[in-house]
């Protein structure tokens, strides 16, 4: 039996990760609310996504960091998402580092893709990564995270081949497609409580 979460995504870019997410809530794949939406980057897309959906959206200036979520910045995002009922955190498609302020307000209810099967091609642009690199597979890692980069406990991953008329763009696009449907799978797992960390490992109960 799911219990409503109540999700507060945060994103820098486009939000596809965030519509896959409100898509599964609105359809009942997903046993959730969306409780706000934040981001670092004042004209991102995802903003415009939640303002259409009449769910709370705010842009943070996290200056003078570049790259992480800390000082004022995440103070502020914690009482925003507090504000407005977050129980859980969703990344997607957020370029900073999340620091120890927001993991010990939220601990182990902090979740992000990413697009590769972590470990390998941790950081940005992931799939240029794996397609430079010459491999075989790639793919999706949805994972809980930590104080590292990429570097949480693995809930869920799913797996793509790289095929040999791949471009960054198309292979990059297919990734997006397992994305969208590894989220809303991974976050529901964690409404209906079957996840259980241990260590390194996420144990998904029947």
């Amino acid at each position: 039996m799911a219990n409503l979460i109540s999700i507060a995504v945060l994103g820098s870019g486009n939000g596809s990760n965030f519509e896959s997410i409100a898509n599964a809530v609105e359809s009942g794949m997903l046993s959730a609310r969306i409780a706000c939406v934040i981001s670092d980057v004042p004209d991102a897309f995802i903003l415009e996504r939640a303002r259409r959906r009449n769910i709370p959206a705010r842009h943070i200036d996290c200056a003078p960091f570049k790259t992480k979520l800390d000082g004022a910045a995440e103070r502020e995002a914690v009482s925003y998402m507090q504000r407005h009922g977050a129980d859980t955190v969703a990344l997607a498609g957020f370029m900073r580092i999340v620091k120890g302020g927001l993991l010990a307000a939220y601990p182990n209810r902090i979740v992000n893709i990413h697009p590769s099967l972590l470990p390998a091609f941790p950081g940005l642009e992931s799939w240029k990564q794996a397609l430079e690199y010459g491999a075989k597979w790639t793919g999706c890692t949805v994972h809980f995270v930590d104080g590292g980069m990429d570097t949480g406990p693995i809930i869920l991953q799913r797996a793509v081949p790289i095929l040999d008329d791949d471009t960054t763009e198309s292979l990059h696009a297919r990734i997006q497609e397992q994305e969208h449907a590894a989220y809303p799978q991974a976050l529901q797992w964690l409404a209906e409580g079957r996840l259980q960390v241990q260590g390194r490992r996420v144990l998904v109960r029947a």
